[in-house]
């Protein structure tokens, strides 16, 4: 499968992955980023659930 044909979120990820990686951030710094990121989408997406 090529990154053309894949799904958004997979895109998504390479970009992220790219990014990080090229920032050279450290992995737990990444990790942690990630969870308030994780979190915050989580929050976004129940908030449009319960106004649907």
């Amino acid at each position: 499968m090529s990154l053309e044909s894949a799904p958004d979120e997979v895109k998504l990820a390479v970009d992220l992955i790219m990014l990080l990686e090229e920032s050279q951030i450290e992995a737990d710094t990444v990790l942690a980023a990630l969870e308030i990121v994780k979190q915050d989408y989580e929050k976004k997406a129940a908030r449009l659930i319960s106004q649907a």
